[in-house]
């Protein structure tokens, strides 16, 4: 996982910098930065992140360094027109609101650090603020949770409570370094997943044939104890070996990943089933999973099966949200 930028802004008021977190709060027309993007800026004038991408962060800069001193948020209005967009970062005309808070000030010390804990043990969280209030908290899944669901920051109805959804990076699991995997990896990465690949034999799961990529040599049981998947975490087999992919497919249906996907026949699936049947698994357990293993775009070459894979994973995160 990235190093997240509000551990940044931990790390450097840790440091003894004067710092504030900047937070697209809003956005009309085109942005090219979401609602939940942040800006961290210390008092000299250095910076991480991002707001728009363009000169609003030159504008939003000089507004955080005014701010740093005295402590108070600043809650920031930038609406430009289509002959302006390209002056200011956005792509054509709109509007986007940047919430301002200083680290000790407007945002507690306190938060900011259960917030990053738990942003580094994959916990979702959320950071509550009142934009006209000096009011703070953090939330759960269980308060907020359509939220957390859609992955969504925004301004609740009263138009005045923002929240700022923090949930664990997604993630992707791939047990079998075959030719799909070399596909399938780089695809899932630019859908915004962090993949991993398992495979024992060191023939197959080999820097060469996948190079950048993080490779796990322990057999799959193992590997997949040691990763844990969650609830933001995609598992696909591709092994057609039952020694590896059966041990993954127990340790997923014992897991709450939300998707679990295996390569293999209508047959091939029969088979396993009835394996996963003897083993103790109940139907609806089994019912979890998508074999044969994405959509039927009708595709046969590695990377078009890949496609598929990567289709049905996104089609079973969204639309279950």
């Amino acid at each position: 996982m990235s190093h997240h930028l509000l551990q940044t802004a931990l790390d450097w008021h840790r440091a003894g910098r004067a710092v504030a977190v900047a937070t697209v709060v809003e956005t009309w027309g085109s942005a090219p930065r979401g609602v939940g993007s942040l800006l961290i800026i210390d008092a000299d004038g250095h910076m991480e992140g991002s707001v728009s991408g363009g000169c609003v962060e030159g504008a939003v800069i000089m507004e955080a360094l005014d701010a740093i001193p005295s402590g108070d948020a600043r809650l920031l209005d930038y609406g430009v027109s289509d002959d302006e967009a390209f002056a200011v970062g956005l792509a054509c005309g709109g509007r986007i609101r940047v919430l301002v808070e200083p680290v000790g000030g407007a945002m507690p010390v306190h938060l900011l650090e259960q917030l990053v804990a738990a942003i580094t043990a994959r916990q979702p969280i959320a950071y509550v603020t009142a934009a006209q209030a000096q009011a703070r908290k953090l939330a759960h899944p269980a308060d907020f949770p359509d939220r957390f669901r859609l992955d969504r920051s925004g301004f609740e109805e009263d138009g005045q409570t923002f929240i700022a959804i923090h949930n664990p990076p997604l993630r992707m699991i791939v047990v079998g370094a075959v030719h799909i995997a070399q596909a399938l990896l780089p695809m899932a990465r630019a859908c915004g997943y962090d993949p991993v690949l398992i495979d024992p034999r060191g023939a197959f799961g080999s820097a060469e044939r996948f190079p950048g990529e993080t490779i796990i040599e322990d057999w799959p049981d193992e590997a997949m104890a040691t990763l844990a998947p969650d609830t933001r975490t995609a598992v696909v087999t591709l092994t057609h070996d039952p020694k590896l992919d059966d041990p993954a497919i127990i340790q997923t249906l014992k897991s709450q990943a939300f998707y679990l996907g295996c390569l293999g026949s209508t047959r091939t699936h029969a088979k396993r089933v009835l394996r996963l049947t003897e083993a103790g698994f109940a139907e609806a357990d089994i019912a979890r999973i998508h074999a044969p293993v994405g959509l039927d775009l009708g595709g046969r070459a590695p990377a078009e099966i890949a496609v598929s894979i990567m289709a049905q994973v996104i089609a079973t995160l969204r639309r279950a949200q």
